[in-house]
């Protein structure tokens, strides 16, 4: 790396934030971790440079009070600031107020945020890209019911209303007949509104038994993109993902290439600087364009662990002013790696399960990684999200990948509160999914019959 970030403020938590701080680490970058009252046993507060308190408990008073983190980086001096993903990761308001302040951003301009926050501005993006989406309204659902119907009736039934400002699995709506489309439409309108401050709903062809795969990309803002394979996230709860792999099995291999080129093109066009992800639907050998998320991911290291590429390491490089420190055909991906999102919840009942973790053993071996914040005597504070670690395994192909994750959580051990490791010991035993290629519905219509 040339250019190089003298000191980067991490502003996030748990997990993540210790993943970036040991990738800033590996460069020789000092970092600022910051943290709420409620977070002072964070594991990486102690392997920071500095750390600085920044507000109360509640996320709104800390993670994502934007003056507070700007003036945290002031005090301590850092040149640059790490969203991780949550809190302000994908706000557009603070990665502007972060340069306006005279800090880098480590992550996309604020105009690319905008584009891409929006998904009906996304879309309209994506389609001048030639990447495939899904049929639709093409741009906001009109308002007169005549067109509104015509639509649909060209899209065919079912189809799906959004609302264009939504996200995390809110502000959707299924419409199987057409009397029920001007009512449906009007609803979702006024609870988008309500939830996100923009009222603008689009529809789409609502796809019946897709599954979700989604192509990681780098791009440096310079001219130079690459795609770092794909990775398939169609184990999801309510819209939430569970358990993730690299490569998505059974993928039909043309269509799969035509999607890489096309979101490495797109990257060029709009200007793309950082890590993304392209997120698709794929169904019957085609992939639909959902969204792109202008940050890094949850189970960006199954993407790591098949192609070898420190994603994290790259965003930090870009960040600096760096071109992309290689090419395409320098990306080689390589056998199959799993993730498992180990979360503080019940395993029967979802409910969260904050509380004192009296032992904690992370499991070993060939193969297997694990990205927690965790240690014994460690308390997970019950005001944020339940993700307490992330279990990964690779093996030179998917049943070896499988063999490992199957001894990693028959090896970890997590005491004092309830996890949802049982879910995930029960999962990588599943008939359905060892063979692979599980739709979205998969996960929810298993739990629904062991109620």
């Amino acid at each position: 790396m040339s250019g190089k970030l003298e000191k980067v403020l991490i502003a996030n938590r748990g997990e993540i934030a210790l993943r970036i701080l040991r990738a800033c680490k590996e460069l020789g970058i000092k970092t600022v971790a910051v943290h709420s009252t409620a977070d002072r046993e964070l594991m990486h507060l102690g392997l920071a440079d500095e750390s600085v308190c920044i507000g109360p408990a509640s996320s709104k008073e800390s993670y994502l009070h934007i003056p507070a983190i700007i003036a945290a980086a002031e005090v301590t001096g850092a040149t640059a600031i790490h969203p991780g993903y949550g809190f302000l990761a994908e706000n557009a308001d603070f990665a502007e107020q972060v340069e306006n302040s005279g800090y880098i951003f480590i992550g996309p301009k604020a105009d690319t945020i905008r584009l891409m926050g929006d998904k009906v501005s996304a879309k309209d993006a994506m389609i001048k890209s030639g990447v495939p989406t899904v049929p639709g309204s093409d741009g906001p659902l009109p308002e007169d019911p005549e067109t509104a119907l015509a639509i649909a009736r060209e899209v065919g039934y079912p189809v799906i209303i959004k609302a264009a400002g939504g996200g995390g699995g809110r502000g959707m709506r299924v419409v199987h007949k057409e009397e029920d489309l001007i009512e449906s439409a009007k609803l979702t309108r006024t609870e988008a509104g309500a939830a996100f401050g923009n009222p603008m709903v689009y529809l789409e062809k609502f796809l019946t038994n897709p599954r979700h795969v989604e192509v990681q990309v780098l791009s440096d803002g310079q001219g130079n993109a690459v795609h770092l394979g794909d990775r398939d996230c169609s184990l999801q709860r309510r819209h939430q993902k569970v358990l993730e792999e690299a490569p998505a099995p059974g993928i039909d291999e043309k269509a799969r290439q035509e999607v890489f080129k096309r979101c490495v093109e797109a990257c060029i066009e709009i200007g793309y600087r950082g890590a993304g992800t392209f997120e698709f639907l794929y169904e019957n050998g085609r992939f639909y364009f959902i969204e792109m998320n202008t940050r890094v991911q949850v189970e960006h290291p199954v993407s790591e662990m098949v192609t070898g590429i420190d994603i994290v390491k790259e965003m930090l490089s870009i960040a600096a002013g760096n071109k992309l420190s290689f090419r395409q055909e320098d990306v080689v991906i390589r056998g199959h790696s799993l993730e498992c999102r180990i979360n503080a919840e019940d395993p029967k009942k979802f409910i969260p399960s904050p509380g004192k973790v009296k032992h904690f053993h992370a499991p070993g071996g060939n193969g297997v990684r694990v990205d927690s914040h965790l240690y014994s005597g460690y308390s997970v504070p019950p005001n944020y999200d339940s993700l307490i670690g992330k279990l990964i395994t690779y093996g030179k192909d998917r049943d070896e990948a499988m063999a490992r994750m199957r001894n990693a959580l028959d090896e970890i051990v997590v005491d004092g509160i309830k996890t949802n490791i049982p879910l995930h010991r029960d999962l990588v035993r599943d008939e359905g999914f060892c063979k692979g290629g599980v739709n979205i519905h998969y996960l929810e219509h298993k739990l629904a019959n062991q109620e």
